[in-house]
């Protein structure tokens, strides 16, 4: 068994986690939280630690350079997590996929891997992997997807200055580009596309549940007798998924307590909400 990962510069005690799961960090865009990023890192130890894809933005990182010395220091917490013994996975998503092609290979002690399988303490077998295979547009259309990209980060944009002043008047942080997603009909099928089949996939190979990202939507539930995880991401809802020492798992929302986690906890699968 890894021993789990201690910061060195981080106080004691801290949450102790068997598992930890995130992705969409999206480092080299101004989008990245990324000092909320190193504030989780530093709360939560785990024995495991899986990337599961978008950890580095080549798309924007090719348009712009921009790497301010925050995203260099996730880049350096994960590397030192890996020295101390965490076991740390990479799953490229298509924001890094320059990474696949170094599938099997380690750096730093992080190995890199197309998709991978996590056992959890219950011995529930989770299948781990990015999601954009599932994406239709990043499959078919992927001019589509640059465009699109594009567009989220120009709301970005706009939700930065929006919030600026909502922070001045003393208004709570609201998202333009979530409000969008839950506006628009063809997004929530697009939501609920992607999840059903992911999850279908996971079915078919004989396992338990999957953990995903690529959406940028936290959700845990069961979708035909299957477990369906999302961890999110750390450019707006800040979140990840966490499995307890004794194999409960949760989503932990850091953003809403501003540094206190705030887990959700999975119901039991025949509380838990079919595929809409």
């Amino acid at each position: 068994m890894f021993k789990p990962y201690l910061d060195d510069d981080m106080p004691r005690p801290g949450s102790q986690y068997r598992a930890v799961f995130i992705s969409d960090l999206h480092l080299g865009t101004p989008g990245c939280q990324a000092q909320a990023l190193l504030a989780f890192l530093r709360s939560h130890q785990s024995e495991y630690l899986y990337l599961v894809g978008d950890i580095i933005d080549g798309w924007q990182l090719r348009r712009r350079w921009f790497w301010p010395q925050t995203h260099n220091d996730v880049i350096q917490k994960i590397l030192k997590r890996a020295r101390k013994g965490c076991r740390v996975v990479f799953v490229p998503g298509n924001h890094d996929e320059f990474a696949r092609h170094f599938v099997g290979h380690h750096f730093g002690g992080v190995v890199v891997e197309q998709e991978a399988v996590h056992t959890t303490a219950e011995g529930k077998r989770l299948w781990v992997v990015h999601g954009d295979h599932f994406d239709g547009v990043i499959q078919c259309a992927r001019w589509l997807a640059y465009l699109g990209d594009n567009l989220y980060e120009l709301a970005l944009r706009l939700n930065r200055h929006l919030n600026h002043w909502r922070a001045r008047l003393g208004m709570p942080y609201w998202s333009l580009s979530q409000y969008l997603k839950l506006k628009v009909k063809t997004a929530l099928n697009y939501v609920t596309q992607f999840e059903a089949a992911v999850a279908a996939e996971a079915r078919r190979r004989g396992l338990d549940g999957v953990v995903c990202g690529h959406i940028h939507r936290a959700e845990m539930r069961m979708i035909d007798g299957t477990l369906y995880c999302n961890d999110g991401d750390w450019v707006e809802s800040l979140t990840a998924l966490v499995e307890h020492m004794d194999g409960r798992l949760e989503i932990v929302h850091w953003a809403q307590t501003h540094g206190a986690a705030q887990p959700s906890t999975a119901p039991e699968p025949e509380q838990l909400a079919p595929a809409a």
